[in-house]
């Protein structure tokens, strides 16, 4: 007689399909893009002889230029003032009715359509030009756009159903982050360089901590420093972006009182994942290395905050000139993301402006594949990723920006 296998089967999940992972790398391209906006106008800069101010030859750029002063508010850098004015001229001189402020379906088009033109091989008639004018002047058009439309979503493009109008910003399209990534793969073959944001190292986040809490600082800038550091170091280890970690709530802690070894925390939802499902961490302390011990950095929070701040609501709160800490105004992700931009200028970082909002997660990817030796689905697991998500994070393992100061070293022989 035999034996029944009652044991239950082991149901193994479908591959990504190639769908699925096209979404994923979109997801990317507009979190990248996100990343560097913050930082474009140094992107910008660095090409604005792509961009020449002296075509005012013919009525269509007298025309682009008159409409793009009058369009966009004061406080526009120049350099992103000469991208659109050459972006109106260009469809201008292809078409004489093309209506520079109209914003439908075929606008994210007419944005590729430019694009390819400044950054399409030049054996083909483009001007060739490197990605990182694509970036640039993606950016330089959504600022265009969001003056165009103020009242609009900064965070998606769609049809509203009921009005039958394109809402969002054209250069947040689906079409665009579509071309935009496979532009990206088609210079890195060329043998170009990617312009995605730089990891935060371990010896970075060392020197952050020195920075912004141990040293001879006033009262009011340690107590601002300290808040700044607890949040860096979290979406460092935790494989947070900045406007994840911001989001961080007392409510999502759970410190046994007492207990030295360990603190846990829980997320009801990621932004990647919207099934609603737990996502959890446990944050060990770390006696081998005091900088980056979570405990010790959450003593120090809870010392700066004392009794007198209420234990619930945002963690992360806004220090003022003279030291106060304010419940009432927590910390922005721009607020953080600028303090981010003036500490590592503050450092003597002269390549700041690489670092963004993906900082953190690309460093702390890094660090537990480099230095603390986990697997790559230690990794996916830890940061709560799906298995599409999984497929694509090699992005976060290296970047073309990441450490190539230190290759020399890579083979040598211990």
């Amino acid at each position: 007689m035999s034996m029944m296998n009652t044991s239950p089967e082991i149901q193994e999940k479908p591959a990504p399909t190639d769908e699925q992972v096209e979404d994923e790398l979109c997801l990317l391209d507009l979190e990248d893009a996100d990343s560097l906006l913050l930082h474009v106008q140094e992107l910008v800069s660095q090409h604005l002889d792509e961009f020449p101010d002296d075509q005012i030859d013919d009525e269509a750029a007298k025309y682009a230029a008159k409409m793009t002063k009058a369009s966009i508010t004061e406080g526009t850098r120049d350099g992103h003032l000469r991208i659109i004015k050459h972006y109106i001229t260009f469809h201008l001189r292809r078409n004489q009715k093309w209506d520079a402020k109209r914003v439908d379906e075929k606008t994210p088009h007419d944005i590729t359509t430019f694009i390819t033109q400044k950054c399409g091989p030049a054996e083909q008639g483009f001007e060739g030009r490197k990605y990182s004018t694509a970036v640039s002047t993606r950016a330089a058009l959504t600022m265009w756009y969001k003056n165009l439309r103020p009242n609009e979503s900064l965070t998606e493009w769609r049809l509203d159903s009921v009005t039958n109008t394109w809402r969002g910003l054209p250069t947040r399209s689906r079409i665009v982050s579509q071309f935009m990534v496979g532009l990206e793969k088609t210079k890195a073959k060329s043998g170009e360089v990617s312009s995605s944001a730089r990891a935060l190292a371990l010896e970075d986040i060392h020197r952050l901590y020195k920075h912004c809490v141990d040293q001879d600082l006033t009262v009011a800038q340690r107590r601002a420093g300290i808040i700044r550091y607890v949040a860096y170091l979290l979406a460092w280890l935790m494989l947070l972006r900045i406007d994840e970690v911001i989001k961080l709530r007392f409510e999502n802690f759970d410190k046994i009182p007492g207990e030295r070894r360990y603190i846990d925390i829980s997320l009801n939802t990621r932004k990647q994942n919207q099934t609603g499902l737990l996502h959890s961490w446990r944050l060990h302390a770390n006696d081998g290395d005091p900088m980056i011990c979570p405990v010790r950095a959450f003593i120090l929070l809870a010392s700066l905050y004392g009794p007198e701040i209420k234990k619930t609501g945002p963690l992360f709160l806004h220090v003022t000139a003279q030291g106060a800490v304010m419940q009432s105004q927590p910390l922005t992700a721009s607020a953080l993301s600028r303090s981010l931009s003036r500490d590592l200028q503050g450092l003597g970082y002269s390549s700041w402006a690489l670092y963004g909002t993906h900082s953190f997660r690309r460093g702390g990817c890094q660090y537990r594949i480099k230095v603390k030796r986990w697997s790559a689905d230690m990794v996916a697991a830890w940061g709560g990723w799906s298995q599409v998500e999984a497929v694509t994070m090699f992005r976060y393992f290296y970047s073309p920006n990441d450490n190539h100061e230190f290759m020399h070293d890579y083979d040598r022989n211990k």
